[in-house]
């Protein structure tokens, strides 16, 4: 019987599948260490440009002069939170079609999807009424499908730049990384800063990037986030902390490093019917920079929620409770992110070491929300002193389950017993939320599950912790882009906002409140053992183990808890 060989001629041995196995290995290979001989442009041309000058002669200016004046407050800031994950999209969309004159917008992550291309439609509007647009995003999450992001830069009337860029091709995060490895420091040092600023006049800073994550419009995780809008003197302070980094040498204008047509070529090509779907990029075990809702470091079946409504295009900030207070910016200079790591200014103070000197001064309690919790010696050094004074410290940060950067949670972890020695209360988030749970204030018990969301957005199932908060005393509330930990406090540049008022302070802790009740695992600690108590009335039982995570993320901080530095984490 005459057979068929399967055997190409140019190999003599291997099948096709096989064949194109080491084709792609070899492109690999190839791409590696062209990345690895790759670098950035040395005469890149990078206009200086600043904020406007006068906000008090736009709309939104006259608006926040005259809502001061009905006030009638001496202060020259207004504040109003917004918990609501419809909220935060509908704030910036209203944002948006109200500027007359300019918008700066500065992120860690802007992800491209459905929601953010509503987004970047509404500043294709204002870009054509004559709005100047400057964007100025980090670049570690600009590759593969979200490098058409930087699309935007070749629109009228729209700069966008890159903080502190990797060279290399954009085809996948993970080659990035690769191809990086002879500059890890560098590479881990990344502007998280979250600013959004109209006209001079209104900002919104907090600790969302903009995705669908963050707006509660994923099917899978919603990240539980808060942001505040800020009007007037304190909104001018974030545009000057825009312009520094705006105009640093590390900032690239995007057609410095590539060219519309190179962006087009790295589009996703449409999978054939019926094919599996691709992975998706994974930042490497040690925790390169993969917090904040990007590259998770590990990957989480998603449990598909029911379909997600769609978002409206605006709300009236005129309804809002606005708060107006005294307040003082912290943020980080952006010599931190410096291209040699060995030349960063130890001495520098950081928007971490600033909150950490205002939390010492705590005289009765402290209520902390950070998604990444790494105390380090120093801060648990300032926990038990605070502990020793009858300070009474609450915290709430994820669990393993819920955190999008579980190698993260082996920091924590390793401190999550000494910190119960000290009598801090810890609270874990739940992973497993039944419903909508995307939005702080949205929880209530309901047949052992948390549910009713109040805002817009009936997501996912599952909910990831993404808030960072402060509320000191009762009368100090401190909200920003910084985590509690040594990624915040010595790598990344961080911005955050204190707000001396009793009235916000107390909104702020009945927003967090019911999460702490409904919404989160008490861990405790009985004869040296962890126990994490179930929310009263949710009928789920107390465990001994971490909650709802698999065998894989459990083995993940058994293995690599001993070894990885606080710093990495």
């Amino acid at each position: 019987m005459q057979t068929t060989s399967r055997v190409p001629p140019e190999t003599g041995f291997l099948p096709p599948a096989g064949w194109r196995t080491l084709q792609r290995l070899a492109i690999a290979a190839v791409g590696l260490w062209m990345a690895g001989c790759a670098s950035l442009p040395s005469e890149v041309d990078r206009p200086v440009s600043t904020a406007l000058a006068n906000p008090a002669e736009t709309r939104l200016g006259s608006l926040v002069a005259a809502r001061a004046a009905k006030a009638g407050t001496r202060n020259d800031s207004g504040f109003a939170l917004v918990g609501d994950a419809e909220l935060a999209f509908t704030s910036r969309m209203t944002l948006i079609k109200a500027a007359q004159k300019t918008l700066d917008i500065q992120y860690y992550a802007i992800f491209a999807d459905e929601t953010t291309e509503r987004m970047f439609d509404a500043l294709r509007e204002a870009a054509d009424r004559g709005v100047r647009i400057r964007i100025l995003l980090d670049d570690f999450n600009t590759s593969g499908k979200n490098a058409q992001v930087l699309k935007l830069a070749f629109e009228k009337n729209i700069e966008l730049r890159l903080f502190n860029p990797l060279p290399g091709g954009r085809g996948s995060l993970m080659f990035r990384i690769l191809g990086n490895l002879k500059d890890v420091a560098r590479m881990q040092r990344r502007m998280h800063n979250k600013i959004f600023v109209a006209d001079n006049a209104v900002a919104i800073t907090g600790g969302r990037n903009l995705g669908e994550t963050y707006f509660g419009q994923s099917t899978g995780t919603n990240f539980v986030d808060i942001d505040v809008l800020a009007a007037g003197r304190i909104a001018q302070d974030l545009s000057r902390s825009f312009d520094q980094y705006w105009n640093n040498p590390l900032a690239y204008p995007v057609q410095s490093l590539m060219t519309e047509k190179e962006i087009d070529a790295l589009k996703p090509k449409p999978a054939p019917a019926g094919s599996p779907a691709a992975p998706k990029d994974m930042a490497l075990a040690v925790n390169l920079p993969a917090g904040d809702g990007a590259a998770p470091s590990s990957p989480k079946p998603e449990r598909p929620g029911p379909a997600v409504p769609t978002l409206p295009d605006s709300t009236d900030l005129r309804l809002l409770t606005w708060t107006w207070a005294p307040s003082v910016l912290l943020v980080d200079k952006a010599s931190k992110i410096a291209a040699d790591a060995d030349t960063t200014e130890e001495s520098q103070d950081t928007t971490v070491d600033g909150l950490l000197q205002l939390m010492s001064q705590a005289k009765s309690n402290l209520l902390i929300v950070s998604p990444y919790f790494v105390p380090g010696e120093r801060m648990m050094k300032q926990f038990a002193d605070l502990r020793q004074r009858g300070v009474r410290v609450r915290v709430l940060t994820n669990s393993l389950a819920s955190n999008d950067a579980p190698a993260a949670h082996v920091g924590y972890a390793r401190y999550r017993k000494a910190l119960l020695a000290l009598g801090i209360e810890l609270y874990e988030m739940r992973a497993e939320q039944e419903g909508t749970f995307s939005s702080f204030g949205s929880a209530a018990i309901s047949g052992g599950s948390i549910g009713g969301s109040t805002g817009g957005s009936t997501g996912g199932s599952r909910a990831s912790l993404h808030s960072k908060v402060v509320v000191m005393d009762d009368r100090l509330l401190v909200v920003g882009s910084m985590n509690l930990d040594l990624r915040s406090q010595l790598q990344n540049s961080e911005v955050a906002i204190v707000i001396r008022n009793r009235a916000i302070s107390a909104e702020a802790t009945r927003l967090i409140e019911p999460t702490l009740a409904s919404g989160a695992y008490h861990v405790e600690l009985e004869n040296q053992q962890l126990v994490w108590r179930a929310p009263q009335g949710s009928q789920l039982k107390d465990s001994l183990v971490e909650p709802d995570a698999g065998l894989g993320l459990k083995l993940m901080l058994k293995l690599i808890g001993p070894f990885a530095p606080d710093e990495m984490l």
